[in-house]
């Protein structure tokens, strides 16, 4: 069971980008599939995306052509793109090892002028 650690998120005006990462501790090669989620005070976790083993990748709706989800067995990292932020967006943001439901620590990411 790998260990994930999350980064790169902080406080971005709406419409900017970021780009978060989350770590493995070890190979995520045979790991089939890794998701991102996100919890804004108050709120119940929610699914943002999915990248499977093959490239295949899901996004909530809320996301979708706005956020970009990647993966680096190489690097043993999985990667979110995202753009054209809102505020909306603001919440803590966790990646997951679907087969595992091994979790990250989350990364903060706050939109706000």
């Amino acid at each position: 069971q790998v260990q994930l650690v999350e980064s790169g998120g902080g406080l971005v005006q709406p419409g900017g980008s970021l780009r978060l990462s989350c770590a493995a501790s070890g190979s995520i090669s045979g790991i089939s599939s890794m998701d991102w989620y996100r919890q804004a005070p108050g709120k119940q976790r929610e699914f943002v995306a999915r990248i499977r083993s093959g490239g295949n990748t899901v996004y909530a709706d809320s996301v979708k052509g706005r956020f970009t989800i990647s993966r680096d067995n190489a690097k043993n990292t999985m990667y979110l793109q995202m753009n054209s932020l809102k505020p909306e967006d603001t919440a803590v943001y966790y990646c997951r090892d679907v087969g595992t439901n091994s979790w990250g620590q989350g990364t903060q990411v706050t939109v706000s002028s």
